[in-house]
């Protein structure tokens, strides 16, 4: 199956947390979207891996993906290397995404930069025809990706473009809650962690809010690019 847009995320929720209302607002326009989890976030406070993989199912559910695959790194201990940017060249040649969403260029964990950068290189090289992949290492051919866009995370990062989500926050909001083992539960009796507080949703729903405030609308999802976006219309642009 060629997929339109591909997101990857170091952990599962993180695609749900910062790009899931610019995937359901592209799924509602008829394109083809995933999401590939790096790791299972067993290193996670609360919750277990098994958990986390159900309620990704039910999130993907949610976002009317395509598909959805968990690539089984270590969570924390995967690092930036051939091995690991190898499965995930495999995989864009598998799904042949015009477009991939990769986490932020920096953020407060490790994994989330280390994860953009392990796919930006994955995406350059999968353009290489003399590298081999596949069963036996033959049998899928070079592809390379149009565009990468980054996603912001925690911290902030001043976006370069900013997707209108604003007709489909409760769909991103129902993406998140999905993850049910990971945030604000007040029934809960796990361990209280960084995401785990109403004051973190209430967070995320103050940044989509600043990042639509920027372009004009009620709520919006910001990205960082490496390269330059180019227009034919300057009438179109928000």
């Amino acid at each position: 199956m060629k997929l339109d847009l591909l997101a990857f995320a170091p952990h599962p929720d993180d695609a749900e947390l910062y790009c899931s209302g610019t995937i359901a607002a592209h799924v509602a326009e008829g394109y083809k979207c995933g999401i590939i989890d790096l790791t299972a976030g067993e290193m996670g406070t609360r919750g277990t891996p098994e958990i986390r993989k159900g309620e990704a199912m039910e999130s993907a559910k949610i976002l009317g993906l395509k598909i959805r695959e968990n690539l089984g790194f270590e969570d924390v201990k995967f690092v930036n290397d051939w091995s690991h940017q190898k499965e995930v060249v495999k995989i864009i040649r598998k799904y042949q995404p015009e477009v991939v969403l990769a986490p932020a260029v920096s953020d407060r964990h490790p994994d989330h930069g280390r994860a953009a950068d392990l796919v930006k290189q994955a995406c350059f090289k999968a353009g290489l025809q003399k590298i081999e992949t596949g069963p036996d290492g033959h049998g899928q051919g070079a592809f390379r990706p149009k565009r990468i866009f980054h996603y912001i995370q925690n911290d902030y990062i001043k976006p370069d473009l900013i997707v209108d989500i604003s007709g489909f926050w409760e769909v991103k909001y129902k993406s998140i809650m999905a993850f049910r083992s990971q945030f604000y539960n007040p029934e809960s009796h796990e361990p209280e962690t960084f995401i785990s507080s109403k004051e973190f949703l209430e967070f995320i729903e103050a940044r989509a809010r600043v990042f639509g405030h920027r372009i004009g609308v009620q709520y919006g999802e910001g990205f960082t690019t490496s390269t330059t976006p180019g227009v034919k219309n300057l009438i179109a642009i928000v």
